[in-house]
């Protein structure tokens, strides 16, 4: 492993996009043979039996909590947000779904105002502004290419939003390893009861695409979470949107999958925007650092 923080982190962010990379490839793949929600459940379940083994280390500390019902919803959002995002995933141009995916930073720039009461100044709006530009080229609303399938896939995208500001709520009480925990705990019998509608039983092949779904979701979020505790959000951002080429190197590779000039340039304005969101944080965050002892220096008056 580099010896250097910032080069781990930087390490553990490739390794986290090549992870939920290959994902998106496999819910493609599973997609031929079975629905979204058994994809979802099976996600979960897996994921859960993977992460289990890393979680053990907490002890039983790790089941304390007074946010029982927060977790309950924060999951059910999160389980609605899976199945937008694996539908749109396997119903529409991966690169096109997984570009899309990269808006939810902008709503939740919009949640934070709205739930958290943050304060974003006139060049994050403008950010935003030009982040959303970049999903309406891309969705391409009152053309003739206009699906409305890229709704689904916004949708996923918002409600990514409101579970990020969620996440944060919860971290003010309770540790990282607690709220993962609640939430693979909810996810599970939530993802569960829609998919039992359209059960069938995975055959051949298909069993290694859903358990290699699991594995990848979770072993792309255990390094995702590791990279940042390491790393500023602005200098992963970049590395993160390496996974927009790959995917759509693969859907190429095994699906014929041209993405179109559109979901380029789209995906391009967004990625500037989340860069510029992601840098003004960071300069936030240590401006915010560096004036909190000077205020509590200060003598009372």
């Amino acid at each position: 492993m580099p010896r250097t923080p910032h080069a781990r982190a930087a390490l553990l962010m490739i390794g986290s996009t090549l992870f939920f990379g290959a994902m998106a490839v496999t819910i493609r793949l599973a997609s031929d043979s079975l629905s979204t929600y058994q994809i979802a459940f099976f996600r979960n379940f897996f994921g859960l039996l993977v992460l289990l083994p890393f979680l053990w280390r907490s002890g039983p500390s790790i089941l304390r909590t007074r946010q029982l019902p927060r977790y309950l919803v924060r999951s059910a959002i999160g389980v609605a947000s899976m199945l937008c995002s694996f539908w749109a995933i396997g119903h529409l141009p991966m690169a096109q779904a997984i570009a899309l995916s990269y808006s939810a930073p902008l709503f939740a720039t919009i949640a934070a105002v709205i739930f958290l009461h943050e304060v974003v100044r006139m060049r994050r709006w403008s950010a935003v502004i030009i982040g959303f530009i970049g999903v309406l080229v891309i969705v391409r609303p009152g053309t003739d290419s206009f699906s409305a399938g890229t709704l689904v896939a916004v949708s996923a995208a918002v409600l990514s939003a409101i579970v990020a500001i969620q996440i944060k709520q919860l971290s003010r009480i309770d540790a990282a390893d607690t709220i993962v925990f609640y939430t693979y705990v909810f996810w599970v019998p939530l993802s569960l009861v829609p998919a039992l509608f359209a059960w069938q039983w995975p055959h051949g092949i298909t069993w290694l695409w859903v358990v290699a779904i699991g594995a990848f979701g979770t072993g792309g979020q255990l390094l995702w979470t590791r990279a940042l505790k390491l790393g500023d959000v602005s200098a992963l951002t970049p590395i993160s949107f390496m996974q927009l080429p790959l995917v759509a190197f693969a859907a190429w590779l095994l699906f014929g999958e041209d993405p179109s000039r559109w979901t380029v340039i789209g995906a391009a304005i967004i990625f500037i925007a989340n860069a510029y969101i992601a840098h003004r944080e960071v300069q936030l965050a240590r401006r915010a650092a560096t004036n909190a002892p000077a205020e509590a220096a200060k003598p009372a008056e």
